[in-house]
């Protein structure tokens, strides 16, 4: 596997390292990308059991999804010892998860330690703190980024704010530009309200609306919704069929369909949507 070699799937599950009971079921959760942690569901006494256990996550012949691994930060000597643990496992993640990156070096050096002939993980970076905000252009020019996932919580931390929506607006929106600027895709962070499905909904919707690809999540229960919300609707599909048969019928100049002005800016879109229908169906 390549960085940006193919898009993600739209719903992201993060499964704690030390409890390997856990793993079936977030292998078999309907999610496309099942991810195994060691960094912040795991205390600093249990990190080596974790590193150790969390192989096991790996070792299954043709899994059904995407499998991944959220290591320590870079800037730990978890996260040193993650990369030593990881170089040497047998059985290997497709993609890794970086957390707390502030500069493309994290990237480089992920890539550095792990890359071989055979063996190239996706590479993720976890943008979760001001600081990785204030660098975010380098860090998107990084040649072996993947893609990008938005840490909530421990951004609301670090800038003492608050979880909802609108408190953390302007956050999503800066990391929806630069990654769309980058030709990257990028996560939205986990709904922390586990059992009203109402919530997760407006979430992913609004996920949605602003441009993240898909969405992460900590139960197993969230990943129908987020599949959901994020998979195109036959009404979509076919509206977006409708106005690309219209750009083709105009020549590509201004035109209405269902009584709507559509040009460029909506040929290509729709025509985004059309190939990724076709090519996922």
């Amino acid at each position: 596997m390549t960085s940006n070699s193919r898009r993600p799937g739209r719903a992201w599950i993060i499964t704690p390292g030390l409890y390997e009971g856990r793993f079936a079921t977030a292998r078999k959760s309907g999610a496309a990308v099942a991810v195994v942690d060691i960094e912040d569901s795991v205390a600093l006494p249990d990190k080596q059991t974790a590193r150790t256990a969390s192989e096991a996550f790996f070792a299954h012949p043709d899994p059904t999804c995407t499998l991944g691994i959220r290591m320590n930060g870079l800037t730990t000597i978890d996260g040193i010892k993650d990369l030593a643990a990881l170089a040497a496992y047998t059985a290997r993640p497709d993609l890794i998860v970086v957390p707390k990156v502030e500069s493309p070096r994290d990237i480089e050096l992920v890539a550095a330690v792990l890359d071989t002939d055979g063996y190239t993980p996706d590479i993720w970076a976890l943008i979760e703190s001001p600081r990785a905000f204030d660098t975010l252009p380098a860090i998107m020019r990084a040649p072996r980024l993947g893609g990008v996932l938005f840490g909530s919580a421990d951004y609301a931390a670090s800038v003492r704010c608050g979880l909802d929506w609108d408190t953390l607006h302007y956050a999503r929106s800066a990391l929806i530009n630069a990654a769309t600027a980058a030709n990257i895709p990028a996560i939205d962070a986990p709904t922390w309200e586990l059992d009203d499905p109402g919530i997760l909904r407006r979430d992913a919707e609004r996920a949605k609306e602003i441009g993240f690809y898909g969405k992460g999540c900590v139960h197993p229960r969230h990943v129908q919704v987020i599949n959901e919300v994020f998979t195109p609707t036959t009404e979509e599909i076919a509206q977006a069929r409708a106005i690309v048969a219209a750009a083709g019928a105009s020549g590509g100049t201004v035109t209405t369909v269902d009584g709507q002005m559509r040009g460029t800016p909506f040929f290509n879109r729709a025509r985004a949507l059309v190939a990724e229908t076709d090519r996922t169906s």
